[in-house]
Formats: C-alpha cells, sequence, structure tokens
C-alpha cells in the first residue's frame, strides 16, 4: 500500500509506483495542519469515484482505500474533499491530491530456449543465434528486459524473441551454458539453463553427393559423398533416403547402418530399369541423439537401375463390339508388366480358338516404338496388339508375353468364351465419391472368382485395374479428373474366363454446368401450343449429372416455369395467347447448381391452320345455303311473287264484245289477213259523226290541255295491252264524279270516228263509227259506265288504245297524205287500239302486220278514222 499525506501548507508528488495488474492497491489519505476538513469530507477517484464500501476510516484525519487494478492504461488516483466551505474553496489546489500508476505484469519464465551455430565456408561460424519464447504479458509502461548469458541484454516487446550473440571464435570441443533473464520494475526469472559441447549448438552444410549403377546388380545403386567440414572440427553422421522419380515416398536407410563416419553407402532391393532420386544430410556424431543439428537435405542426385528380366506378366486387357450379325470384335490390348525391368521392346502375341486341345496358333510379333523414358510412365501406357472378329459361337485364348533388351517376361493368358455362355456378371454396383476418391462397390456372383477387373473409360482413354477375387470394394487409382464422366465397368474374371461386365456412370466430383441446352421450335407454333426441342448438353461440358431440365417463357413482364424429367428432350407449352411474342430458354441443372441456355423467341399464329379456310367455308356454306333457301322458296312460292311482282292482265284478245248501243247493232265482216281477229265495227250515219265532230271541235279547247295531261294510252295494256285502265275526257264536268270505278266486271268499249289521218283522204264512201267492247275485270272508264248517257249527249268520245288500232273499212285504199292540219294533230290523242276476238266486221288490213301496229294520233274529233302508218 501507499500512504500520501493532504497539507494546507506544503504541496508534493511522491514518486509513482509501479502496481501488477491484476493486483489489491490500498492506500492511505491524511489531514494535516487544519480543522476545515475531516476524514468524513473525503472521497477516493480512480477513473470514476470509488464507492464508499471500499473505504476504511482509520481515524478523524485518515482515510483508507482498496481496490483492484484491472485495465492495463496508467491512470491517476485522487483523494479529493468535497466540503464547500470558502477555505476550501480558496484553497482547492490544497485539498486534492493524487498519485500516478504505472501499470504492468510480472515476467514469466522464458521457455523454449534453443541456439544454433550454422557452418559458413569451411568452418563454424563465430555468431551463435538463440531465440526463446516469451510467455505472459507486458505493457509498454512496465517492459521486460531479457538478459542471455549475462553478456547481451535486449529489451523486446512480444511473444517470440531471439538474438544473435558473437563469440569472436567458436569454442569447438567446449562446454557452453546458456540461459535466458527476464526482468522488469516487478521481477525477473530465468529460463532453463543450456549446457552443451559446442558442438551441439553446430549445423554444418549437407555433403555432396555422387550415385553411380552397375550393369552386374541391376537391383542396386552405390552412392558416394564429402563431408562439408573437415573432421578434426567435428565428426559426423549421415542419413539416406531414396525413392523412384515421381513418388512422393521417400525410403529412408535405417540410422544403425549409417551411424558412424563413412562416406559411400549401396542400396539394394532396387527396381531395375528404375530412375531413383537420393538424397543425404550429416550432423555432429554424439551418442546423444539430442546434440547437434541434422543438416538440410543435399541437392536431388538421379540414376537408373540397370534392365533386368521383366518378372511379371503383361496385363493383357480386350475392348469389345459389336460387329454385325451374331459377330463382335475384339480388341486386344495390352499395359507393360508392372515389373517389366526394363524398357518393353515388342510384344509376342498368339491367339487359338478353341475347337480342340491341339494348339493350332502361332506367335506375332508386336514391336513397341517406344522413346526411353523413366519406368513409371511406361507402365501406364497401353499398347494395343491386335483386332479380330469372332463368332458369337467362337471362343479363342490368348497368350501374351512381353520382352525387353534382357529377356522375356512370363506370360499372360486370357480366355474369351462363346457370348451365349459367358459367365455371369456381379450384382448391385454402387459408385460414391468420398475424401477425394471414387470408390466401387457390388456384389459378388454365386460363383469362386478369381480376381476382378475395373475398367474406367472416359473421353476416348481407357484404364483398367485387377483386384483380388475375394474382395468386393475397391477405390479407383487412377489420375481421375474432376467434372469428367466415368463408365465403370465391372468384369468377374473366372480363372481365366472373361465374365459378363456390369456397366456404372459416375462422376469423380460434380460441378456446373458449362453450358446451356440449345432449345428450337419444332415445325411452327400453333395458336395456344408450340412444340419445343433441345439436344442434350454436350458430355464434356455437362460436367455432372442432370437432374431435371427448368423451361422458362416469358410474354411481357410475365415469366413461368415448368420443371421436367432429365431424360426429356421436347415438350409442348400449352395455354399460351394467340398472336404474342414468346421469349423462352431452358435451366439445366445439377447437384452443384444450374446454367441457363440461350433464349429461342417465337410468336405464336392468330390464327390456327385451317382456320382461315374453315371460315371461309363456313361462310360460303352458310351462303350457298341462304342462296339455295332463297331459290327453294321462290320456286315454292313462284305463283305469289308472280302476282305482286307482275299482276296478271287479261288479254283483251280474249274478250268478248257486245252491243251496249241499241242504236249501233254490229255488222259482221270477215277477218282480214295479217290483222288481228275480234274487233267488232259500229257504222255511224255521216250526219251523226259529223255532229259529233261538230260538238267535239266546240269542247277541243277545254279538252286540249286534259288531253295533254294524261299519258297517250289507255286503260288496256299500254303498248303491250297491259297500261291501266284511265277516264274519259269529255266536255262536262262530270268527269271527276265518272273516274270512281267498280271492281266488279266491266265492259270496256270504245266508239271511233272515221276520218282521214295526217291528211289522208277517206274514202267518199260513207264511213260509219267503230264500236268496240271487251268483257275484262279492269276497271270501266269514264266513258263506259256511262254509255248511255254519252250516246244521248252525243259529244262524249271513248277511246280505247291497244297495241294496234284499225280503220274503216272504207278506207282501206286511203293513203298517207300530207295535207294534215297541224292544229289538228295537237289535239290528237294517241290510242293503241287492238282489235279483239269476237269483232269480225273490223279487221286490219291485209298489208297490216300484228307486230307492225303502233299507237297513233286519233282525233276526238273527226268523225272517221282512217289509214294506219306503219313502224
Amino acid at each position: 500500500g501507499f500512504t500520501f499525506f493532504l497539507c494546507v501548507c506544503l504541496v508534493f508528488s511522491p514518486q509513482s509506483p509501479v502496481v501488477q495488474i491484476g493486483s489489491n492497491l490500498t492506500a492511505i489519505c491524511m489531514i494535516n495542519n487544519t480543522t476545515e476538513v475531516t476524514a468524513d469530507d473525503l472521497y477516493w477517484k480512480l477513473s470514476e469515484i470509488i464507492p464508499k464500501e471500499h473505504y476504511i476510516k482509520i481515524n478523524s484525519s485518515a482515510l483508507n482505500v482498496t481496490v483492484t487494478i484491472r485495465s492495463e492504461k496508467s491512470e491517476w488516483l485522487f483523494c479529493s474533499c468535497k466540503t464547500e466551505s470558502h477555505y476550501v474553496v480558496l484553497n482547492r489546489g490544497k485539498f486534492t491530491h493524487g498519485i500516478w500508476l504505472r501499470k504492468g505484469y510480472r515476467p514469466e519464465k522464458p521457455k523454449n530456449l534453443s541456439c544454433i551455430a550454422v557452418q559458413e565456408s569451411d568452418t563454424i561460424s563465430s555468431n551463435i543465434k538463440c531465440q526463446w519464447e516469451a510467455v505472459g504479458h507486458q505493457t509498454e509502461a512496465v517492459p521486460t528486459n531479457y538478459t542471455l548469458d549475462k553478456i547481451y541484454t535486449a529489451s523486446i516487446l512480444g511473444p517470440v524473441n531471439k538474438t544473435t550473440v558473437d563469440l569472436n571464435l567458436f569454442p569447438h570441443h567446449m562446454e557452453l551454458e546458456i540461459w535466458v533473464v527476464a526482468q522488469n520494475e516487478l521481477g525477473k526469472e530465468e529460463s532453463e539453463h543450456l549446457i552443451k559441447l559446442a558442438n551441439c549448438f553446430v549445423k554444418t552444410k549437407p555433403p555432396s553427393v555422387a550415385v553411380i549403377s552397375e550393369a552386374v546388380f541391376p537391383t542396386s545403386l552405390v552412392m558416394s559423398w564429402n563431408s562439408s567440414i573437415d573432421k578434426s572440427y567435428l565428426e559426423t553422421i549421415y542419413e539416406i533416403r531414396f525413392c523412384p522419380l515421381g513418388s512422393q515416398k521417400w525410403f529412408y536407410v535405417p540410422l544403425a547402418d549409417t551411424s558412424r563416419y563413412i562416406q559411400s553407402f549401396r542400396l539394394q532391393n532396387l527396381q531395375p530399369d528404375t530412375v531413383y532420386v537420393t538424397q543425404v544430410r550429416c550432423k555432429y556424431n554424439n551418442n546423444n541423439k539430442h546434440c547437434g543439428y541434422w543438416s538440410d537435405w543435399s541437392s536431388n542426385v538421379t540414376e537408373r537401375t540397370p534392365e533386368d528380366l521383366p518378372k511379371s506378366k503383361p496385363d493383357v486387357w480386350i475392348i469389345t463390339s459389336e460387329e454385325g450379325l451374331n459377330k463382335r470384335q475384339i480388341e486386344f490390348i495390352c499395359k507393360d508388366p508392372e515389373f517389366s525391368n526394363g524398357r518393353i521392346r515388342r510384344f509376342n502375341i498368339m491367339i487359338e480358338k478353341q475347337k480342340d486341345s491341339i494348339r493350332n496358333g502361332t506367335w506375332e510379333i508386336i514391336p513397341v516404338n517406344r522413346s526411353l523414358t523413366d519406368g513409371s510412365s511406361s507402365k501406364k501406357q497401353i499398347t494395343p496388339l491386335k483386332t479380330i472378329t469372332l463368332d458369337d459361337e467362337e471362343s479363342v485364348t490368348v497368350y501374351v508375353t512381353a520382352i525387353n533388351s534382357v529377356g522375356a517376361s512370363p506370360q499372360a493368358k486370357l480366355i474369351i468364351s462363346r457370348k451365349t455362355r459367358e459367365p455371369p456378371a456381379v450384382e448391385k454396383t454402387e459408385v460414391q465419391s468420398h475424401n477425394g476418391q471414387l470408390f466401387l462397390s457390388w456384389k459378388p456372383p454365386n460363383r469362386t472368382v478369381s480376381e476382378y477387373v475395373v475398367e474406367w473409360v472416359s473421353d476416348g482413354e481407357r484404364n483398367w485395374q485387377r483386384e483380388n477375387g475375394k474382395t468386393n470394394y475397391t477405390a479407383i487409382k487412377g489420375d481421375l479428373k474432376q467434372f469428367v464422366q466415368y463408365r465403370i465397368s465391372v468384369y468377374p474374371i473366372y480363372g481365366k474366363l472373361v465374365g459378363k461386365p456390369v456397366l456404372e456412370r459416375a462422376y469423380f466430383e460434380q460441378g456446373v454446368p458449362s453450358q446451356g441446352p440449345i432449345v428450337n421450335l419444332s415445325g411452327d407454333p400453333g395458336c395456344y401450343t408450340a412444340k419445343l426441342e433441345w439436344d442434350e448438353i454436350p458430355l464434356i461440358k455437362r460436367r455432372g449429372f442432370i437432374t431435371n431440365y427448368t423451361i422458362y417463357y416469358r410474354s411481357g413482364t410475365e415469366t413461368r416455369g415448368i420443371t421436367v424429367p432429365a431424360n426429356t428432350t421436347s415438350y409442348i407449352l400449352t395455354s399460351l395467347s394467340r398472336n404474342t411474342k414468346y421469349d423462352i430458354w431452358i435451366k439445366a441443372s445439377t447437384i452443384r447448381g444450374s446454367v441457363n441456355g440461350s433464349n429461342h423467341s417465337f410468336t405464336t399464329l392468330k390464327y390456327a391452320p385451317g382456320e382461315i379456310e374453315g371460315i371461309v367455308v363456313g361462310v360460303s356454306l352458310g351462303f350457298l345455303f341462304v342462296v339455295l333457301m332463297t331459290m327453294l322458296l321462290c320456286f315454292c312460292k313462284k305463283d305469289v311473287i308472280k302476282d305482286n311482282f307482275w299482276p296478271q292482265i287479261p288479254n283483251p284478245g280474249d274478250s268478248t264484245i257486245g252491243n251496249w248501243s241499241p242504236d249501233y247493232p254490229l255488222k259482221a265482216e270477215a277477218p282480214r289477213e295479217n290483222c288481228l281477229s275480234g274487233i267488232s265495227v259500229l257504222n255511224v250515219d255521216v250526219c251523226d259523226a259529223k255532229c259529233v265532230f261538230e260538238e267535239d271541235k266546240a269542247s277541243l279547247p277545254l279538252k286540249k290541255d286534259k288531253y295533254l295531261s294524261e299519258e297517250h294510252s289507255s286503260g288496256i295494256g299500254g303498248s303491250s295491252c297491259m297500261s291501266s285502265p284511265r277516264q274519259s275526257v269529255s266536255d262536262s264536268d262530270e268527269g271527276g264524279d265518272m273516274a270512281d270505278t267498280t271492281a266488279s266486271t266491266i265492259q270496256y268499249s270504245s266508239v271511233v270516228a272515221s276520218s282521214g289521218y295526217k291528211g289522208q283522204n277517206p274514202s267518199s264512201l260513207p264511213q260509219q263509227s267503230i264500236f268496240s267492247r271487251s268483257e275484262s275485270t279492269q276497271p270501266l272508264l269514264d266513258c263506259e259506265e256511262n254509255h248511255d248517257t254519252m250516246v244521248q249527249e252525243g259529244s262524249r268520245q271513248c277511246f280505247l288504245r291497244q297495241p294496234c288500232f284499225t280503220h274503216n273499212a272504207g278506207n282501206e285504199n286511203a293513203t298517207d297524205s300530207n295535207d294534215f292540219n297541224p292544229l289538228e294533230m295537237e289535239q290528237q290523242e294517241v290510242l293503241d287500239f287492238c282489235p279483239l276476238e269476237e269483232d269480225t266486221e273490223h279487221t286490219a288490213p291485209a298489208d297490216c302486220q300484228s307486230d307492225d301496229w303502233i299507237p297513233a294520233p286519233v282525233s276526238s274529233y273527226m268523225p272517221q278514222l282512217g289509214g294506219y302508218r306503219p313502224q
């Protein structure tokens, strides 16, 4: 603990103490020469105010505190007064006192002290290097100093320390004692003392080595070396190791064979014609194995052992493939013997067909053109021997020997049985990858197996290994590659007879495919479907077993996915939208990950194939059906349609003419040639005709306008005898009342006076008026309805227009005249007059054809109608 005083008259700073981290610190604060404060007015503060439970009041002027030092950072410990009297406030510095605490750790005993003196040129260096492990912690405020052998002192921060001591001259054959002292303000510790001969601290250079081979000793090599330091300084022992070139496994010569000062050694029981790597190292020869340091290994020295007779058989194997119907192709291949003891220069092969017990084959030499290589590489080479074709019912035996420069190897034998009598295969094979190796297991068959051949093939590379017939589990010993698929087969060998194989596929290590499948459309897309096809990823880029494919297709922002099995290479997308563009791609997945293939775009059809044709055919059939139905309807309703659109008009030529005036009896007249029959002619006296003419002439101005406003065709047919009936015109005002006709059967009639036409001169013979009447269902003309009145008045004329007209019989010889008055022509009305069948008195002239008759103007006031004008 520490004690310091609080004084009102003297301010002092006691020397700062060093405290050990983790220990308890006790401090006492005392009050001198004042009564302003007491121990009750004091408090302690470290990084913060210390709680009162850590205080101990010694008396009214002394206060004790005990705290545990935990942090490594140095800091102040204050004792202050909390009274706020005027005197204390004015003398604050006299009522506060502090101490600076430097924190650190006590040094611990250094461990693992070691020292070494290395060889420089031909002698040992005078500098000795020592290193040790500094145990424990230290701080910057309280560092630890290390002293080596009381000669060299170093202050180092850190858990590992080393230094070099210059001895000026290395003391061979002398004893050295070396230790390390760790010391700081909190204490000191010493390491274990190293007490050894100086040579025990020496590490020499490796010796220089030479190796030679002797032809008479194909299984040995002779090694020799020179020590790197003179024997007078120190005597050394040696250690030897060797291995075949390319191997990572070293073979060590026992130290008992080299635990003395020697400079040569013979390696024995080596493989002939094998390159070996040799190394040697040395150290100070002392019975104490912990004395001295081994030098580094010498540089690699290689040498090949001489050749010898091959000690093992060549490893012969077959490659079988189908060759046509009931035939197979057998290729014999061979590895060099495991102990070829030299470079194989040729193989001898003999193939015998097993037809009888007598050998019928001959030896054939297969030369090997192989450059001089090391034994390890030559063992990996496979030599094709011969290819033959066998029937399925044939069996052969093959014998192979390997020849090197010394002689021939033992004979290898293999039997190829008939295909129909091949021995049984193994069962339940399984391949697993574990801890960087590929393991294969199987269930043995029910027969005794002498050995198994495990074959693996990938990318055209083939290799195999043989396993004991009692095992059912092995690891592939070849140099397998990642992401490469291997086809692994297990062949049971019964004696020398090859059994049926069982094939498995496996990966030493799987990865993500390096390429995705390329998708294409099969044919054209439809409206709602599209058939996709893709090829399998090439085996070299598959890098693992495909677990599944995921088909993605996107239209706009919507993406959908469909997962299909790994053995699928086509798929039909359904429920698509018509006339829509889709982007598709396929993701291939393995147990290690997935990769997307390339994108492909297509657009679905707006109309399905044949849809437009179907619509056209449907519409055409519908239209044809409507047309047929319309035609059928028209055919069935032709009478109704005819009555509605073309009403039937009676032929006036078929009507009968009756006399409706007793004053004008009908006179029969023989029908004329080329004229229509059925015309009745009524003769009228000349005087009567003149009266009528005069009356009509007087009323001409009144009728002219009315005549001109009406059609120039009568109610019977117009130009085709089908005109609708019209009303006669009279000079009286009663015409309007007479226009109302009835729908009953009315007799039509017409009275026409004979007269010249267009200047024709009528005959001097008395002319008679023509009266025609027909039985018709057409409405009566006004004059016909009131024919009695018309006759009585004598001034009304009624004209019936027919397709042709007649003239008076007495005017047959009348001719056209040019003195026809134009005024009279304006007052004329076209009359279509057709003769009726019943009228036999008046007929057309002989030169009048019924087809030539045309409408002609007839004057309403002309007493007679004479002549005609042909068309």
